[in-house]
């Protein structure tokens, strides 16, 4: 094995870099998951991610697992077989939700737009406005797909069903934007919530996690698919008591537990204007290199990853190899039908400016040995003028 000094640079969008003190807050013995402080030690991890879901009335629900398994969970506990559900397949996040709904005996219809475009809010507009009959009974966003970084406007959703009078349930993945950018779930009308632990909530993997509205949870006393391991019967009782009904993940709990502080002393709307100051900083390096997002918008560029197109003749694949082999540092694959053609950069979670200008500084390094043609220096240059003029000034406390 080939020894590397420092530490490897991780700039996938996700899991994302965990911090230090919540590596430390893993690091003890195991516990008595049905002792009589374990309850209660969960009870304040729900209480405190309720308004980083921007929810005071939604319920929290914790599943061993990961962001997937609560796509699976929103899925069976407040649907029926054959029930239709309008999705938008933009990305293969996107697109692996749909296909769940498929497998799991849902009646998909399913709108198909350019990777790098967006949820097409006039399109499920005009689509809520002519079911008559109601038969669409969820409506499915995908708020930040991962794969090409596009932020989808889920506000605009809730406006075209709230226009069209339509009561579908409306289900938003929020793996890549819950902790990171703001989320407005009460604000919004979202029924089902999904986040896992391992991205803007900057834990280790192991939690799937469901913001749960009243409304969906009436619909899971009439849901006709089945469901055992992630019944939200079980899970309701445990979201009032703070007992698991299956085993949890209790280091990644007091991992949680230690990250939900961090973002409590920065402060929610800090970590919000950070992800913008440092995605603003991505964005203008990646300019100044002279490529271009996947994302076909600027409106639409995603706070927490930044998909980039590589030039003509350059497989990204190779920029991504690269990367890591000779700079020790990772940057996330273009998936599915974007393999070889994006590289992305993850700017989520625990990061700072100088991790930022790292990320760019070895990215160019790597696209110019992948044969891009692109002076080194370029994008730091412009991300430093970004940082520069928009780094809050910290005052340190006197020892």
């Amino acid at each position: 094995m080939t020894f590397r000094a420092g530490h490897n640079h991780l700039f996938i969008p996700g899991p994302t870099n965990v911090p230090e003190a919540v590596r430390m807050a893993m690091n003890q013995p195991q516990q008595d998951q049905r002792g009589p402080d374990f309850g209660a030690f969960v009870l304040g991890i729900m209480a405190d991610l309720k308004p980083i879901f921007g929810t005071t009335r939604g319920t929290i629900m914790l599943f061993p697992g990961s962001g997937c398994g609560a796509w699976e969970a929103s899925i069976v506990n407040t649907l029926s077989p054959g029930d239709r559900v309008l999705m938008a397949r933009h990305g293969h996040f996107s697109t692996l939700w749909a296909r769940m709904a498929e497998d799991l005996g849902l009646e998909v219809e399913a709108v198909d737009v350019a990777w790098g475009a967006g949820t097409p809010v006039n399109e499920f507009a005009r689509r809520l406005a002519a079911d008559r009959e109601g038969r669409i009974r969820a409506v499915f966003v995908t708020h930040n797909e991962t794969a090409t970084g596009v932020t989808s406007n889920v506000a605009g959703v809730r406006a075209a069903l709230d226009a069209s009078f339509h009561d579908a349930l409306l289900f938003v993945d929020g793996v890549s934007s819950i902790g990171s950018i703001p989320f407005r779930m009460d604000d919004w009308g979202v029924d089902l919530a999904v986040t896992g632990s391992q991205k803007g909530l900057m834990s280790p993997a192991g939690l799937g996690v469901l913001g749960v509205s009243e409304k969906a949870l009436a619909a899971s006393a009439k849901a006709g698919l089945r469901r055992s391991f992630f019944a939200f019967a079980d899970y309701a009782v445990s979201a009032k008591t703070g007992y698991f009904p299956h085993t949890p993940p209790t280091a990644v709990l007091h991992g949680l537990r230690a990250a939900l502080n961090r973002i409590a002393a920065e402060g929610l709307d800090q970590v919000f204007a950070r992800h913008a100051r440092l995605a603003e900083g991505i964005r203008a390096g990646v300019a100044a290199w002279g490529l271009q997002p996947c994302a076909e918008h600027p409106s639409l560029a995603s706070n927490t990853v930044t998909a980039i197109r590589t030039p003509q003749g350059v497989d990204a694949r190779e920029v991504i190899r690269i990367g890591l082999e000779r700079f020790n540092t990772s940057f996330g694959s273009g998936l599915a039908q974007l393999a070889g053609k994006v590289f992305r950069i993850g700017h989520l979670g625990d990061l700072n400016e100088g991790m930022c200008l790292t990320a760019l500084a070895v990215a160019e390094m790597s696209l110019r040995a992948a044969g891009a043609r692109l002076a080194l220096g370029a994008g730091v240059a412009a991300a430093q003028e970004i940082y520069e003029r928009t780094a809050p000034v910290v005052a340190l406390a006197a020892e």
